[in-house]
């Protein structure tokens, strides 16, 4: 790291990262209910991805904490301080989009210097702030450049160290790679994610994309139709999802008949007893919900299964296998293993005994 880079890094850290709280917000657009009573915490320093479907609201909250949208009711605090009647400009926020927003007739420097100089900084001031931050973010060379000279990730990281020169209390990005494409949305996120921990920035991070939410946050915070569904550190809310909406939406999940034995802690499931994770519903037919990677697959020309299908995926395959009934489930597999295991292949499938969530059938 350069001198000015440094420099730039410890600006850029200020006091620590901030506290963010929504409480109970409620939003509606008309007849649409974006926030439904959200209620969501960001600790000091961590990155906090909001995950969802479109229409869920996770923009909206970010939208919200920026300064750009009113809660029709609820709250949202800073480190504790109301900032419902503070306006956009004075909340300490930076804001990154996916759309870039950058300035068409300004170069990269004149970009990051805009805010600056709307608050009355020095040019000399502007200038040597505007250096250290495209260093930060790997554009050294790239000052003078405009937009239309920068690829999509060289704008992205343009419209980063923009947001990063007012020195923020709170990062908030909208969605900022999914206009990139693969190799560069990979490279941005892991220099967003070691940019946002050397800086301990509190960072708020909205996606669509499960993949990217559990390989850059600290949590993640699931909506649904305006409510949270759950948060939790990546790793808890793939292996322990609260909802079957969460397991489903977080990864790959299998429905499998499931039914209830005596004692209302087991369910049945393809033979096997199983203990429950959560509550048991009460009434109705029942699906026990599985990830691939628990399925054992084992060649058996007796068995009541069959391979209908096999995607190679590396070093892993994801063989798609038929009940007697009809429910098809996956697997995932070793790549050697799979390749004994054509479609058409008569298998037999087992669970380990672990928790399995459990919901209504899905008819």
């Amino acid at each position: 790291m350069t001198a000015t880079t440094a420099e730039a890094s410890a600006s850029a850290r200020g006091a620590g990262g901030a506290t963010v709280e929504f409480h109970r917000l409620y939003r509606r657009f008309g007849a649409t209910v974006a926030l439904d009573g959200l209620d969501l915490t960001a600790r000091p320093g961590e990155l906090l991805a909001l995950l969802g479907p479109s229409g869920c609201g996770k923009t909206t909250a970010l939208r919200m904490l920026a300064g750009f949208e009113h809660q029709d009711a609820g709250d949202v605090l800073v480190d504790g301080e109301d900032i419902t009647r503070v306006p956009a400009h004075r909340r300490g926020a930076g804001m990154v989009f996916q759309s870039y927003s950058l300035f068409p007739h300004l170069t990269a420097a004149g970009n990051v210097a805009f805010g600056m100089r709307m608050r009355g900084a020095g040019k000399s001031e502007r200038h040597r702030r505007a250096g250290e931050l495209l260093d930060l973010v790997g554009l050294a060379g790239l000052a003078d450049r405009y937009p239309h000279q920068m690829s999509g990730g060289q704008q992205q990281r343009v419209a980063l160290a923009r947001a990063l020169a007012l020195e923020p209390r709170v990062l908030l990005l909208d969605e900022p790679l999914s206009a990139l494409d693969a190799k560069v949305r990979l490279t941005l996120r892991e220099e967003i994610r070691r940019l946002q921990q050397e800086l301990g920035i509190t960072t708020l991070f909205v996606t669509h994309d499960q993949e990217e939410a559990l390989s850059m946050a600290d949590r993640v915070a699931v909506l649904r139709a305006g409510r949270l569904e759950q948060v939790a550190a990546p790793a808890e809310l793939y292996a322990r999802p609260a909802t079957s909406f969460v397991a489903e939406f977080v990864g790959t999940m299998s429905r499998i008949p499931a039914v209830r034995t005596g004692n209302g802690a087991q369910v049945e499931v393809m033979g096997a007893r199983l203990p429950v994770q959560g509550e048991l519903p009460s009434y109705g037919e029942l699906d026990a919900l599985v990830r691939p990677e628990a399925v054992r697959v084992a060649l058996d020309p007796r068995g009541g299964a069959t391979v209908v299908a096999a995607s190679f995926l590396g070093a892993i395959t994801r063989v798609t296998v038929r009940l007697p009934d009809g429910t098809e489930v996956k697997a995932d597999l070793p790549t050697e293993t799979a390749a004994v295991l054509p479609p058409g292949s008569a298998v037999t499938l087992t669970l380990p005994e672990r928790p399995v969530l459990v919901d209504h059938r899905v008819v």
